[in-house]
């Protein structure tokens, strides 16, 4: 491969929109580089993990027909660290990398890219919808806290989709909450569920952009990708059953109050202070003008908070992990939240006032 006088930019940024997924411990070598293809005046990179793929394209102005592969954090360290005009050159043979830029030089080793495996795709699309990507960034963002990290029940190490009709249903749960969004989609399908790999939605989160542009998802056998400017992410799905998260949300709790989100999660974030680290356990009272929040620890320290508040029903005195409480109250953007309850042995569920697309429900805990 020999690249001369590019940008360090057009080599550095699709680097970066691959390398999130290469891990720095791999059971096969290969897998710590990326595969750069440079095919007529494309250059595409590459990284896998066997499970999910990323590849980035961009234009450069020399022709070539060449591939390799290299250390993906050393190329993108390198490059990181020279400065922002550079201009590069890459120059690939007998099992190295020359990477020069002005008057520095470096040398990484490659491996051949005809051994790099790549992820083979599924053939059988399934269906097919694009959405704004701002709108599937903030929905992903509403849901993703509440995956499970390497939990036994590997469902839930995900994230559900769900498309139906006109929308496209998002839902995540590690067993002790759930976090509920759902976004239009244009077009009438039919109901279609896949899991999400946790480590899928984390990265794609990642290389969305808050604009318009439209990102396509092409729901196939057993993968989904996703097609967005120069990126293109492809990944295996979870293969198991998804919680039935109706039965889960609440529906007819009859103690409602409407709290300033900001004030309530500076509450609860003074609270924590002396919460249990290992616990962390929150007590919320309800009741008639009054919230009240307090937290103990084991060095018998204390943390005891109220709001006013526009409520006159009945009392409720209910435990929570704060943490739970705290993810949620600092992804949501609204001015307000309201809180559902209906006795200490219920879940609590959190909306935003005036809206249908998004429901939190937190399971009680013992204090």
């Amino acid at each position: 491969m020999q690249l001369k006088s590019i940008s360090r930019d057009l080599v550095l940024k699709p680097l970066q929109a691959v390398s999130g997924i290469v891990e720095r411990r791999q059971t096969l070598p290969i897998l710590a580089n990326v595969l750069l293809e440079h095919k007529g005046t494309k250059l595409t990179t590459v990284a896998t993990d066997l499970e999910l793929q990323i590849s980035a394209s961009v234009a450069v102005e020399q022709s070539g027909d060449q591939s390799i592969t290299v250390a993906a954090r050393k190329l993108q360290d390198l490059l990181r660290a020279l400065p922002e005009a550079s201009t590069v050159s890459l120059d690939a043979k007998d099992g190295k990398m020359a990477v020069k830029a002005a008057k520095s030089r470096f040398s990484l080793q490659t491996l051949p890219a005809a051994d790099y495996p790549r992820l083979t795709m599924s053939q059988e699309q399934l269906q097919s919808f694009s959405v704004p990507q701002k709108l599937l960034k903030s929905t992903l963002r509403l849901v993703e806290f509440a995956m499970a990290q390497q939990d036994i029940r590997f469902y839930l190490n995900g994230m559900l989709f769900v498309l139906e009709k006109d929308l496209l249903v998002c839902v995540a749960t590690d067993g002790h909450r759930l976090s509920y969004a759902s976004m239009p989609v244009e077009g009438n399908f039919s109901k279609q569920e896949i899991i999400v790999p946790r480590k899928t939605i984390m990265e794609l989160s990642k290389l969305l952009a808050d604009t318009d542009e439209a990102i396509k998802i092409d729901i196939l056998a057993n993968q989904v990708r996703f097609s967005f400017g120069n990126i293109e992410l492809t990944s295996k799905v979870i293969d198991g059953k998804f919680p039935d998260y109706n039965r889960v949300i609440p529906t007819a709790h009859t103690k409602h109050v409407t709290l300033d989100r900001t004030l309530l999660l500076q509450t609860l974030q003074r609270a924590a202070i002396l919460s249990n680290e290992r616990f962390r356990g929150v007590r919320v009272g309800l009741s008639p003008q009054t919230l009240k929040i307090a937290c103990t620890n084991n060095e018998q320290e204390e943390a005891e908070e109220e709001i006013e508040i526009a409520y006159d029903g009945g009392p409720v005195d209910i435990g929570f992990n704060i943490n739970y409480l705290l993810d949620a109250l600092g992804t949501i953007g609204s001015t307000e939240i309201t809180l559902s309850m209906q006795d200490s042995a219920a879940s609590a569920l959190f909306t935003m006032p005036g809206r249908t697309d998004f429901k939190y429900v937190v399971m009680p805990m013992r204090i």
